[in-house]
């Protein structure tokens, strides 16, 4: 036999109304909400998605293709430039003098605008200053270098690309 648990809370007012809590109810509400919570606010990370290893530093030989200056969005602090350098066939992304606000979940994208709707995640935003880009990416085609929040689906920083 289930037995419910129930208690009466005893509010002051004219009506002097007793109000029965359902604790069984409640607390399944209360459990089911926050892994709600999690499940909606995580964005599902694409293919070209990974973390980064073994960054290697930028050689004399690299060449400069595109480079940009990060511009905060509100409430951020941001320093530093974005460039993006071609070694033999293949293409990186070096954050130089880049200092930003710390937040969660913080990954750098190349973008095809200042918004994070098309784009390619670089990897975490980590203390390593060079992040390549996959060989299947056709760099002329993204315009931009963002720092996002992927948790919480926030913009922290935008790096407009400019040609050399």
């Amino acid at each position: 036999m289930k037995s419910k648990i129930t208690t009466s809370v005893r509010l002051s007012g004219s009506g002097h109304e007793n109000l029965k809590i359902n604790f069984k109810r409640l607390s399944k509400k209360l459990f089911i909400f926050p892994i709600l919570f999690l499940f909606f606010s995580c964005q599902v990370e694409g293919d070209l998605t990974h973390t980064v290893q073994n960054s290697v530093p930028i050689t004399p030989t690299a060449v400069l293709k595109y480079h940009g200056i990060f511009v905060p969005t509100s409430g951020i602090t941001v320093s530093g430039e974005a460039k993006i350098y071609l070694e033999g066939n293949l293409y990186r992304v070096q954050l130089e003098d880049f200092s930003i606000s710390n937040g969660p979940d913080l990954k750098v994208y190349l973008s095809k605008s200042a918004e994070p709707i098309d784009f390619v995640n670089l990897g975490n935003l980590t203390s390593q200053t060079v992040y390549p880009i996959p060989e299947s990416v056709n760099v002329a085609e993204y315009s931009h270098v963002l720092i996002h929040c992927q948790q919480y689906d926030h913009l922290y920083a935008i790096a407009e690309l400019i040609q050399n």
